[in-house]
């Protein structure tokens, strides 16, 4: 047993014979055949691209695409690509095609952009493209506003609003619209303000150009002044975009504003003055309240002092300073007064009879 093992191990190490060399060299062909058969399927897979990239001279190898593949680019994307810039004669490498698809950019969109800005003589270059394309703005679109301006509506339909109101110095409301027409500036694109800053300072310059007006009938006679008036305030500084012009399509008379508004202050002053009266109405209810309480509490002391006058009589005849005649007399006059009391209290006053000789 141990001597044929020796044989095997003897026959791995060093083949002998013509057997062993012929299985070798099958191996080694077997080997071959796959890896010319890896290479044929990866050529296979970018052949074609190839060929579109030789025939139309963009200048990029097999071994270029197999690099794509590894970097996870997309290669048809690309290739694509570089073949529109051959096309339009641009000069933009390769690299950074991919540099700036791996940096979550879309260069497609960043060489049409520079197809259209060399045809109008834009000078926008690659590095400027691809940073407004980075920043999230749409850079087709903006060399295309460059080359045809866009008109922007003021108010905007996502404000919900269909017109700018302001009130002029007489009270009387104005209800504007206006369309302004703007063109992308590339160089302040990256930064700059986005089409929501034009129209609010365009509207503020409409509510302050109206509120500074006189009349309503001198927006009316001259609405061109609101457009004259908010060009020269520059609002387009800081922004992406240059105004053109400002033109005010629609202005419509709304409510009387001052006059509502002296209304509704007319009915605040009658609310507070008859709070006032209703409050001197309730100071003098509870200051009469008042009096009749002290009214109520004098009478209760005349009682309490006329209680005493018995006292003081008993007293007196205790003492022998008043007599039983005394005493008699007092009566007779306290009866005389409340007789006369109640006589004077049923006949009333005395009627004023017409003199004879009038």
């Amino acid at each position: 047993m141990l001597t044929g093992l020796g044989a095997a191990s003897g026959w791995l190490a060093a083949p002998s014979g013509d057997d062993g060399w012929t299985s070798l060299g099958v191996f080694i062909a077997i080997a071959v055949i796959l890896v010319l058969l890896i290479i044929g399927l990866i050529l296979l897979q970018f052949l074609g691209l190839w060929i579109r990239s030789i025939a139309s001279r963009a200048d990029i190898r097999i071994i270029d695409l197999i690099g794509m593949k590894l970097r996870k680019v997309d290669a048809r994307m690309i290739v694509g690509t570089k073949i529109m810039v051959v096309q339009a004669g641009l000069k933009i490498e390769t690299r950074d095609l991919e540099s700036h698809y791996l940096a979550g950019g879309n260069p497609v969109k960043v060489v049409r952009a520079l197809i259209a800005a060399d045809r109008a003589n834009l000078g926008l270059d690659f590095r400027t493209a691809a940073a407004i394309d980075l920043a999230g703005r749409d850079v087709q679109e903006a060399v295309q506003t460059s080359v045809l301006p866009k008109v922007i509506d003021v108010p905007g339909p996502e404000t919900g609003k269909q017109t700018i109101e302001a009130v002029s110095k007489d009270g009387i409301q104005l209800k504007a619209k206006a369309r302004v027409t703007v063109r992308t500036n590339i160089e302040r694109l990256v930064g700059g303000a986005t089409e929501q800053t034009i129209i609010a300072r365009v509207g503020e310059g409409i509510v302050t150009t109206i509120g500074s007006a006189q009349s309503y009938k001198d927006v009316l006679e001259n609405p061109d002044s609101i457009s004259k008036r908010v060009l020269e305030k520059g609002l387009d500084a800081g922004t992406a975009f240059e105004i053109l012009s400002i033109d005010i399509a629609d202005v419509d008379v709304g409510d009387n504003i001052g006059a509502r508004l002296q209304a509704d202050q007319a009915e605040a002053n009658k609310r507070m003055f008859q709070a006032e009266a209703e409050k001197r109405r309730a100071a003098a209810a509870a200051r009469e309240q008042e009096m009749r309480a002290l009214i109520e509490e004098n009478r209760a002391k005349v009682v309490l002092a006329e209680a005493e006058i018995p006292k003081a009589i008993a007293e007196a005849f205790r003492s022998g300073n008043l007599g039983i005649m005394d005493f008699y007399r007092l009566k007779n006059i306290q009866a005389d007064t409340s007789m006369r009391d109640g006589i004077g209290r049923t006949a009333g006053p005395p009627k004023q009879t017409p003199d004879a000789g009038a």
